[in-house]
């Protein structure tokens, strides 16, 4: 089953046997003998890179739900024996782990010794697959998500700033920055989609001299430091207090902002330590300054 699950996700024989560590012949002979246990084919190997047949997606999900029943056999067992420690998969978004992991790390430690915390940081849509295929146990991301396969908390909500050190004011309407140039995050940063939206942006306008996309905050904000314009900086991203962040409002004075939330599977055996984490997160954080002008902004 397990080497059934990872070729299905590299879908490439060589790949698959490395990381099973086994020979690829060993892995295609187990591949094929599993084909003919359960009569019918798993994977088409006409096709490149090697795809699941119908059959195969079918019994993907029941591949994964009878290894995660299988971790909890290995968990009983070793707990019987004094040797368990519960291993917690977290992923989170760059444009909040770039804060949250600095803030909270050690007390992480502090609370959640007894467990093995490990944590990667994956884009919005990535983070959910991973959910859904039980790749990870939580995922800490920005709202909203209204899926009924998930649990969904949310824990804070966060202004968005402009980061304009070219601008003497405090505060800075959308009307104004239109025609500013805006350096933007890369196509897939939930971040960037909220503020081509709230700004009321076409991000492919600007594609001669000003197309740099960038994935990493203080790049972007080195670069308008060097060429002007703005980008946008989360409000709990920003270590020193400056006059280079400004407020940002709508026409109608609201205040563009996101919420952030952690998202589950519904059932977990896992929920007593993830609970414990979630409420560190909630505690840390609190309310936001001029939370009720907040506008909410979705990823999507």
């Amino acid at each position: 089953m397990q080497y059934i699950l990872v070729l299905s996700e590299k879908q490439h024989f060589q790949r698959a046997s490395e990381l099973c560590f086994v020979t690829q012949p060993t892995l295609s002979m187990q591949i094929k003998k599993a084909e003919e246990t359960l009569g019918g084919a798993l994977f088409d190997r006409s096709r490149n890179p090697v795809e699941l047949t119908r059959f195969g997606k079918e019994l993907l999900p029941i591949i994964r739900n009878t290894l995660g029943e299988y971790d909890k056999f290995s968990e009983v067992v070793q707990r019987s024996k004094g040797i368990y420690k519960e291993q917690i998969r977290m992923a989170i978004i760059p444009t909040i782990s770039g804060y949250m992991l600095p803030d909270l790390y050690d007390s992480w430690k502090q609370e959640l010794g007894h467990v093995q915390l490990t944590i990667e940081e994956l884009k919005t849509e990535e983070l959910l697959i991973a959910l859904e295929q039980k790749k990870i146990d939580i995922g800490i991301l920005a709202g909203p998500v209204t899926d009924p396969k998930f649990r969904v908390i949310p824990m804070f909500r966060e202004e968005i700033k402009a980061y304009f050190p070219e601008e003497k004011k405090q505060s800075i309407s959308t009307m104004e920055l239109i025609n500013v140039h805006p350096w933007l995050l890369t196509s897939g940063n939930c971040l960037r989609t909220q503020m081509v939206h709230f700004c009321e942006l076409n991000s492919d306008d600007n594609k001669d001299d000003w197309d740099y996309e960038g994935g990493n905050i203080d790049l972007l904000k080195r670069m308008v430091e060097l060429h002007g314009g703005y980008t946008l900086i989360p409000a709990n991203y920003i270590e020193e207090i400056s006059d280079d962040y400004k407020t940002i409002t709508s026409q109608t004075g609201e205040i563009p902002a996101r919420e952030i939330i952690s998202i589950t599977s519904n059932r977990s055996a896992k929920w007593k330590d993830l609970e414990k984490l979630i409420r560190n997160i909630q505690l840390f954080y609190g309310k936001s300054k001029n939370e009720d002008n907040f506008q909410l902004l979705s990823w999507k």
